[in-house]
């Protein structure tokens, strides 16, 4: 009879202690999911979780559009300081930008990988990381100037730069670029019989502007 007994109280302790555990398992089963959703990426120098976007699209875009402004009106900027253009289907392959006026410089910032939902999304943490950076003082005035002036042409340059390159306007392939750049450089370098000064100068800048975007 004790032992029966004994069975029994066995037995209920372990339905609940796979009650609490699938209980727990439920509880956390939201964040692994959401952990499971997310890889390191390095932009600029900066290391971050990647977020893969599943749904909701125009609505991240919107929230991510906001992110950007709410950082840097952290260095006093307002909303008229800032343009930021949100695609109308966000989920399509199409580059992110975000443009900005901080003292006195036109500062620009945008990235081309995916799709504009992801590129939108790295535009935004990028900024907020260079924004924290310099209110902490790991970063100048001068040097936040520096990551981010461009002129006003970027876009058309960036163009003009990868078909000097030999690749698709819309390339986002540093290994084709790196390649296409060593095969032209060494083809017009100004020791060679077929070299070219201005020319070479011209991919040198071409390939830094390419790395500059990519990297």
């Amino acid at each position: 009879m004790e032992q029966k007994e004994a069975k029994k109280y066995v037995k209920k302790r372990f339905i609940f202690f796979l009650s609490f555990v699938t209980a727990k398992a439920n509880l956390y089963k939201p964040l692994l999911k959401q952990l499971l959703l997310m890889s390191t990426i390095t932009v600029k120098g900066n290391e971050f979780q990647m977020l893969v976007i599943r749904d909701s699209f125009q609505r991240r875009a919107v929230q991510f559009k906001n992110n950007i402004i709410a950082t840097l009106r952290k260095i006093d900027l307002t909303e008229d300081d800032i343009d930021i253009e949100i695609e109308a289907v966000a989920i399509k392959r199409a580059p992110a930008s975000a443009s900005w006026y901080f003292n006195g410089h036109y500062l620009h910032y945008s990235y081309q990988a995916s799709r504009f939902i992801d590129n939108l999304y790295i535009v935004s943490r990028v900024i907020e990381l260079s924004v924290d950076a310099l209110l902490q003082g790991k970063i100048t005035v001068d040097d936040f100037v520096r990551e981010f002036a461009e002129d006003k042409d970027v876009t058309q340059q960036r163009i003009e730069a990868r078909e000097l390159l030999g690749v698709p306007p819309n390339s986002t392939d540093m290994k084709l670029i790196d390649k296409n750049y060593k095969e032209l450089a060494k083809k017009y370098h100004p020791d060679t019989s077929q070299g070219d000064t201005e020319k070479f100068k011209a991919i040198n800048r071409a390939h830094k502007m390419l790395k500059r975007e990519l990297e």
